[in-house]
């Protein structure tokens, strides 16, 4: 609650007309908050500090451990999953990259997604935000690019991709006059958006990751798409935390603690909307921002050893060839493999792909998956499972070991 222990208005209620039904949708007032004014108290401004000090600690070992870019990509693709979960589309790791081994050229579809595809096109979308801020650099993040994104993230023929919604929504309940809210009608949206916009564009004295907590909030009030809203929202807030200079590389996500503690993430929105409670969201916020740092580093340090000790098996492997080792390197990004990819991996002709790999799963490093002859598939099994028991209960953080790994 505010800190004077008043209800804080955080928006009005407009008549409107949804799914045939007469109701009123929340419109949210702009930010930052007033009427009164967010007042972090002693609590929070203590979450915000462990926040700061956790961020910290990713960025120190992101500078210690070797070969960050495929650390990147790995767990971009934990948070992919975690936050199509979180918003209802159920698919596992290895399920995302067994796609990739049969397909490395991904293209916008018409119709319904897969569980698989549409955790890779959040993925997909996500690489293309960040080529389009890459490719003007000092670009500010704006409206337009969100819709860039969200029309990768969803496919063709579904919830006009790239495009603020054109119909009334609602959120839980079978209805809308038993949902749980009403966001905002159409026409309004464009004006929020804009509203939105400015302000995380603006020069705001607040410190960013409380800017960061406001903005998320008020985007998923706001819920501009017919579909993928809470997924563009938090990489709306990577993206931010980025560009505000917190985050080293796009990897701490929120969405494994916001699927984690799902009930608890519902129950603080709903709270700002009735109560006005921006101080108990912002609570919460800062809990996931530095659980979510801590966990990064965690599985970054797990990852690193296990292919460091996978390497040093190679290396003392009978037999061993620089194609082997070429492959080695390219699994962290492609842990699922088949010969045709492994020939487009290292660029190398298909004995010689095969030979690699055998090298490969003669070191227990690979493993076949399918038992058959022909069209097999091979797995970098350990690195998966260690992805998926990070995914879901994230690691602990161990600087010492983190500076082994680099000597």
């Amino acid at each position: 609650m505010p800190a004077t222990g008043t209800t804080r208005t955080t928006g009005r209620y407009e008549r409107t007309s949804a799914a045939g039904e007469d109701v009123l949708a929340f419109v949210p007032l702009p930010l930052p908050p007033t009427e009164p004014p967010l007042a972090p108290n002693a609590a929070l401004a203590g979450r915000l500090r462990a926040a700061e000090r956790a961020l910290q600690r990713f960025e120190l070992a992101m500078n210690i451990l070797p070969e960050v870019d495929w650390l990147v990509g790995a767990l971009a693709r934990m948070d992919a999953v975690a936050s199509s979960r979180l918003s209802g589309v159920r698919s596992a790791l290895t399920d995302h990259f067994g796609v990739e081994a049969h397909d490395d050229t991904p293209a916008p579809r018409a119709g319904s997604s897969t569980p698989v595809e549409a955790a890779r096109d959040l993925f997909d979308a996500q690489r293309l935000a960040r080529r389009s801020i890459a490719a003007a650099p000092g670009t500010p993040i704006s409206v337009a690019l969100l819709c860039e994104a969200h029309q990768r993230l969803v496919p063709i023929a579904k919830a006009n991709p790239g495009k603020l919604r054109s119909d009334a929504t609602w959120v839980g309940g079978s209805r809308p006059s038993n949902a749980i809210f009403v966001p905002p009608p159409p026409h309004r949206l464009a004006d929020l958006m804009g509203e939105l916009e400015g302000y995380w564009q603006s020069d705001d004295p607040q410190h960013p990751l409380i800017r960061a907590g406001l903005v998320l909030m008020q985007f998923d009030t706001i819920r501009p798409f017919e579909e993928g809203n809470g997924r563009i929202g938090r990489l709306l807030v990577t993206l931010l935390l980025e560009r505000w200079k917190l985050l080293p590389a796009p990897i701490v996500g929120l969405s494994r603690f916001f699927e984690r503690h799902r009930r608890e993430y519902h129950r603080r929105q709903n709270a700002v909307r009735l109560d006005g409670d921006w101080e108990g969201w912002l609570d919460f916020f800062l809990d996931g921002v530095a659980t979510a740092a801590d966990e990064a580093v965690g599985s970054a340090r797990s990852l690193a050893l296990l292919v460091a000790n996978d390497r040093a098996r190679v290396l003392a492997h009978d037999g061993v060839s620089i194609s082997a080792l070429r492959l080695l390197d390219g699994l962290p990004r492609h842990p699922i493999v088949t010969v045709a990819s492994v020939m487009a991996l290292i660029g190398t002709t298909k004995p010689t792909a095969g030979k690699a790999i055998e090298l490969l799963v003669a070191a227990k490093v690979l493993t076949e998956s399918t038992g058959k002859k022909r069209d097999r598939v091979f797995v970098y099994a350990s690195f998966l499972e260690r992805l998926d028991v990070d995914s879901a209960t994230g690691s602990a953080v161990n600087m010492r070991e983190l500076r082994g790994i680099s000597n």
